[in-house]
């Protein structure tokens, strides 16, 4: 009908080219008029920002697609060759399928993520499992976006999908290590041993909040607000505590303490259990208390329990416990030990000799009740020995000659 009434209009075929492609940019023009008129205004009164997402996705790929048809009519109606009539089609559907492909792409990455942050969302789609299908759904997008190109140009599929197997494999080798992070970061959202938002720990006792889980990393933020990207295979292979999960997100942080031998164990508790109260991010139930570990090689051993209202305040709890500690045990004349070593020198064999002719004392180890000698008394009594004349045939003056004899 359209034709016929193009025929009766004028028989000129380039006349008839130019109105097909005059009424495709006037009906684009309405179509894009109908949007920012009609479709924009209304999606603006809406609670939900979806459909403003889609529309705003939709309206370009439209207008373009209005114009590529009447383009591609126009350049049939002036019967060129036939090749340049298959590049111009093949070219207008390819455009036209890309911009449609990156369309869908964002619609559905919206749609997904509006359905998954619902209030109350149950089964699969969850905002764990956001990133699974998000890729998914572009994997497949793109990979019939490629298909339908394929099919415009009128390459044989069959053969590309022959040699997909090859190229897979290959592709597999090159980049094992992105294909293990994938997999990984498929089991991560799969079993879920943390969460957006949740605190975690690693082996090397690195600690950090959970701020986006991907297919090939996991993005988190430490104390020091640096974000580190970790890939998925790393914290697979890995044992990661998370310090958010529980029936709660309270952490109990053990505080070790030592006391010298002798020190009153039932002050050396009050003591302990007065330093946690009024401090700020320490739970009052359950409440604070202390343990006798053990009998250690330099001290008794305690240990201090409290609790925290979140996993990221356990670093400042634990120097703020470290500190009140310490000066409640100076006010209380409480002493904390530290590895002492004390040295007894029984014997020199060599001077030993030379000393006891000269009628110095020997070193020697003394009888029970006596103080032991010390390093600096022997250093002292070596320092004298040294300061004596050589006597003929001791140990000091037989020394050089045996040197000299050793030199001749």
């Amino acid at each position: 009908m359209i034709i016929e009434t193009l025929n009766a209009m004028t028989p000129d075929p380039r006349l008839q080219a130019l109105i097909v492609l005059l009424g495709s940019f006037v009906l684009a023009f309405f179509t894009e008029l109908l949007f920012r008129s009609v479709l924009v205004i209304f999606v603006q009164n809406t609670k939900t920002e979806l459909d403003d997402i889609i529309v705003a996705n939709v309206r370009r790929p439209l207008f373009l697609s209005v114009l590529f048809l009447g383009s591609s009519w126009a350049a049939s109606l002036l019967e060129p060759r036939a090749w340049l009539v298959f590049v111009l089609n093949a070219t207008f559907v390819s455009i036209s399928i890309l911009l449609w492909t990156g369309a869908l792409i964002r619609v559905c990455s919206a749609i997904l993520h509006h359905v998954g942050r619902r209030h109350g969302a149950a089964g699969v789609l969850q905002p764990r499992t956001l990133p699974l299908f998000d890729m998914l759904a572009k994997i497949l997008l793109f990979g019939a976006a490629v298909y339908l190109i394929m099919l415009a140009w009128t390459l044989d599929v069959t053969g590309w999908l022959a040699s997909a197997g090859i190229v897979g494999i290959a592709v597999g080798f090159a980049a094992k290590d992105s294909l293990a992070n994938l997999f990984a970061g498929i089991f991560i959202i799969a079993d879920a041993p943390y969460k957006l938002g949740d605190f975690i720990m690693f082996e090397d006792g690195m600690r950090g909040r959970v701020t986006e889980i991907g297919l090939r990393a996991t993005r988190i933020l430490t104390r020091d607000d640096i974000e580190i990207n970790i890939p998925n295979q790393l914290i697979g292979n890995s044992r990661v505590v998370n310090e958010s999960a529980g029936p709660h997100e309270r952490e109990r942080v053990r505080v070790p303490v030592s006391v010298a031998y002798g020190s009153d164990i039932d002050l050396v508790r009050k003591v302990l259990l007065e330093c946690p109260k009024g401090q700020p991010n320490i739970c009052e139930e359950p409440r604070p208390f202390t343990q006798f570990q053990k009998f250690g090689d330099s001290g008794l051993d305690f240990v201090l329990c409290v609790w925290i209202h979140e996993p990221r305040y356990k670093d400042d709890v634990i120097d703020a416990m470290n500190t009140r500690i310490y000066k409640a045990f100076a006010a209380a004349e409480i002493e904390i030990p530290y590895a002492k070593l004390d040295v007894f020198i029984k014997t020199l064999p060599q001077l030993h000799a030379q000393l006891v002719a000269q009628g110095t004392a020997p070193l020697t180890a003394e009888p029970a009740g006596h103080l032991p000698v010390t390093a600096q008394t022997a250093a002292a009594q070596v320092a004298h020995a040294l300061a004596q004349p050589a006597q003929p045939g001791s140990i000091l003056s037989s020394t050089p000659r045996s040197l000299s004899h050793a030199a001749g």
